[in-house]
């Protein structure tokens, strides 16, 4: 997996702060470890989390719908999960979060990209608004 930091800035725009790069590097690291339940230590008790799905739209508030969120995506024990690629870059105050799963099992391989926008107070994520591609199937020929 390669993790690209990257940080953008212009004379009228706040720079992103280390401790957001932190909070976003943190929840990278969960998610590449797949702990699911890891990721509530990385938001604030009051988070506000909305997602663009191919199946729904999703508003939230509070670190166990997000939690239970990924999980649904994730947690599947019959999966094999593997983060595939990620980045992490600042955009004025906020933090862009990217990153490709892999989910397989005896019948195949699915892939799945999320883009989330950040905004952290210190150590936790306030706000996230995640877009979703959903899971599609990887056509992977074997040599």
């Amino acid at each position: 997996m390669t993790v690209i930091v990257v940080g953008r800035t212009t004379s009228s725009m706040p720079i992103t702060t280390e401790s957001t790069f932190a909070v976003g590097a943190a929840l990278l690291d969960t998610l590449a470890r797949r702990d699911l339940d890891g990721i509530a230590a990385c938001l604030a008790p009051s988070v506000r989390f909305r997602a663009l799905l191919p199946s729904r739209d999703v508003d939230l508030v509070g670190p166990d719908g997000v939690v239970a969120e990924f999980r649904r995506w994730f947690g599947s024990p019959d999966d094999r999960f593997e983060l595939v690629d990620a980045s992490v870059a600042g955009i004025g105050p906020r933090l862009h979060l990217r990153w490709v799963v892999r989910m397989s099992d005896a019948a195949g391989s699915r892939l799945v990209e999320q883009d989330a926008f950040l905004d952290a107070d210190g150590p936790h994520i306030t706000t996230m608004r995640l877009l979703c591609s959903g899971f599609v199937t990887e056509n992977r020929s074997e040599p």
